[in-house]
């Protein structure tokens, strides 16, 4: 059963439509300094995928976070209407607050049709009932790696499993740019899919950044290093449920110029290729 206590993601994408192409969302939880970028993200999506005939769905969003948004207040999303052709729909999202754009996203829906099928990257993982809890993997990890992580699923609705162990980020050697990560949100979503491919885009926002910090031994939650995501690509294989477990396989491949590249896999348990995922960040030491 979801904990109470936790926001509902199913309730985070359920924005109230104020126009034909106008909708606003709110932060149910507003303990944040910002506004967490995956929500944003899969806000705007439900923003864009209900101006769209339910004949197609999306297959890729790029999106550029802007500024950071206030939790405490509405978040507004204007959608434009590129294009509606026979195969594709395009739409374009500005995210607002205070007058301002906060986040821009383009995103391209298809219609479903056959064609060939090829799947380079496999499973390469335990399945998840396979792995411990996490409670288990914290026991000896230190107190401030504890506390950032208690604070972290007390505010969002995922449940994730470490297939290699949580990264405890010990002086002595730093952890690999790779990690694997099984998630799911713990709440279920119902059966609509355009609910689960922006539960999804909420979800790739997690961890995905901290693989770049990984080999210089950094953390999002110890030290003085702010890393913050620039601009977000996703591209979707096929449909899916985001509250069953799905594999992120995740991969840090280049930081420089205070900035940050990393990019993801989704795979669901049987194998399949769910979703890729790249992101760049920004990264610094806060003074």
């Amino acid at each position: 059963m979801p904990d109470p206590a936790v926001p509902s993601l199913r309730a985070t994408l359920d924005l109230e439509q104020i126009d034909e192409h106008y909708f606003r969302g709110v932060t149910l939880d507003d303990r944040s300094l910002r506004v967490f970028g995956g929500q944003v993200a899969g806000q705007a999506l439900v923003a864009a995928g209900r101006t769209v005939p339910t004949d197609k769905s999306v297959h890729s969003l790029h999106a550029y976070f802007l500024r950071p948004g206030d939790p405490k207040i509405p978040i507004m999303y204007d959608v434009d209407v590129i294009r509606d052709g026979r195969s594709f729909a395009t739409r374009r999202v500005v995210a607002v607050q205070n007058g301002e754009a906060i986040f821009n996203l383009a995103a391209s829906f298809h219609c479903n049709e056959p064609g060939l099928v090829h799947q380079a990257s496999t499973l390469d993982s335990p399945q998840p009932d396979e792995l411990p809890p996490l409670s288990d993997l914290l026991t000896d990890a230190d107190p401030a790696v504890i506390a950032w992580h208690d604070d972290l699923y007390s505010r969002f609705p995922i449940e994730v499993k470490f297939v290699d162990g949580i990264p405890f980020f010990s002086d002595d050697e730093p952890p690999p740019a790779r990690r694997r990560i099984w998630l799911r949100v713990s709440e279920p979503l119902g059966d609509d899919p355009l609910t689960h491919v922006c539960a999804a885009a909420y979800a790739s926002d997690f961890f995905l950044l901290g693989s770049a910090l990984a080999p210089h031994n950094l953390h999002f939650g110890r030290g003085n290093v702010m890393a913050v995501s620039l601009d977000h690509a996703m591209w979707f294989h096929q449909e899916f449920r985001a509250d069953d477990w799905m594999l992120y396989d995740q991969m840090g491949t280049w930081t420089g110029q205070g900035r940050g590249l990393a990019r993801g896999q989704i795979f669901d348990q049987a194998g399949q290729l769910l979703a890729t995922v790249t992101q760049e960040g920004l990264i610094r030491f806060m003074q």
